[in-house]
Order: C-alpha cells, then sequence, then structure tokens
C-alpha cells in the first residue's frame, strides 16, 4: 500500500473521509488510519494539512460542470449554478471549505476561466462579468451552507422542520414566522423550486443588464 500511495490518493482518501464525517474529521491521524499508513509518512506525499484541504477544494470544483462553447450564457450559467449544488450536496462540507480556502489550483483557475470567458463571450464587459460571477456564486454556496444550517433537506425534513419550529416559539410571539411555519407544514418545503427562484432573480437581472 505504501508503494502506491500518491497525492491524489491521499487528497481523494480526505475527501472521502470528510463525506463520511465531516469535515472536523480530516486529521493526519485520522488520514493515516484510513490509508493503513502512519500519519508520518503522509508528509513524504505532499499531505500537508494545508496542502491537503487545498487540493481537496480543487477536485471537488473539478466535479462541477463548466459552460462550453455554442451555448446561451444563462443556460450555461443555470446548468453550472445547478451542478454545483447537486456537488455540494454529495459533499456537504465543500462550500464552506471552498470559500475558506485562498489558494487556487488548476481546477479552480480553469472555472474561474471558463465562467469569465462565457460572459464576456455574452456581451459583459470586463467588471460587470466580474461582480455577475461573484454574484452567481455566493449565492450557489450561500444557499447550500444555509440549507445545511437550518435542516432542509427532502420533503419530510422539511415538515419536521416546520412542526419543530411552531413547537419552539411562543404562541403569538412571532406570528409572522409562525404563519409561514404553518404553510411549510401543510405544503412541503421544496428546496429545488426555493433554489430556482434566487437563481432565475440573478438571472433574470444580469439579462436586464445586456439589454
Amino acid at each position: 500500500m505504501r508503494d502506491t500511495l500518491n497525492r491524489n490518493r491521499v487528497v481523494r482518501a480526505a475527501m472521502e473521509l470528510a463525506d463520511e464525517r465531516g469535515i472536523e474529521s480530516v486529521t493526519m491521524r485520522e488520514l493515516g488510519r484510513k490509508l493503513g499508513v502512519e500519519a508520518a509518512s503522509l508528509y513524504n506525499h505532499g499531505a500537508r494539512k494545508d496542502d491537503l484541504l487545498d487540493g481537496m477544494a480543487d477536485l471537488v470544483v473539478a466535479e462541477i460542470d463548466l459552460p462550453s462553447g455554442g451555448v446561451d450564457w444563462k443556460q450555461a450559467m443555470r446548468r453550472r449554478a445547478v451542478s454545483a449544488r447537486e456537488v455540494f450536496s454529495a459533499h456537504p462540507w465543500a462550500a464552506g471549505l471552498i470559500d475558506s480556502r485562498e489558494g487556487s489550483g488548476p481546477s479552480r483557475l480553469s472555472y474561474v476561466d471558463r465562467v469569465l470567458g462565457t460572459l464576456l463571450e455574452a456581451g459583459f464587459s470586463p467588471d460587470t462579468a466580474s461582480r455577475a460571477f461573484v454574484a452567481l456564486d455566493s449565492y450557489v454556496y450561500g444557499f447550500e451552507r444555509q440549507r445545511s444550517n437550518i435542516g432542509m433537506g427532502d420533503e419530510s425534513d422539511g415538515v419536521e422542520t416546520a412542526r419543530e419550529v411552531l413547537d419552539t416559539i411562543p404562541q403569538n410571539a412571532y406570528p409572522s414566522l409562525a404563519r409561514v411555519a404553518m404553510g411549510f407544514e401543510a405544503e412541503p418545503y421544496d428546496d429545488a423550486a426555493a433554489f430556482e427562484f434566487g437563481l432565475n432573480l440573478i438571472l433574470d437581472g444580469l439579462q436586464r443588464l445586456l439589454e
């Protein structure tokens, strides 16, 4: 096993560990245990903690669908946003990790370059393209992190969350919150529809800028 150990394998093992037990579980000791080696030997493969986290962020970004040539910019941005949300749902720790990393690996650089290129080709100025990029990514990352924080998953989770809110808050103390929670109790929160709602607002606003 020592003979086949390399940086890519170490980083992917760290991702598996984070998927299984959360990003907090990714320590050199736990990673060494997962790979069946001493933690100290991981340093021979460039597996220092910061480098490891940068590698994990870069591999996650590589899973997101990038815009392809000849596709309408709104369609490309929509597909990218939906793909990113799917990736972050598969790796719940990823959105927060990417936000926290200052370094950029090849996948992240390609991601930024392709997105900006699509917006520039659509007619956005460099300044507006950069702002559109930030607005879209901030929404995608923020939506996923908020969804994870409030525990909104499938429909049954949404109904349960609504009931917990109604059971927790004092009667008549927060009427607006109670009204919304009762609505979700009757008609479960639709995670995908909520995401599309915000995404459409941003894309339609960007379209008006072009026009």
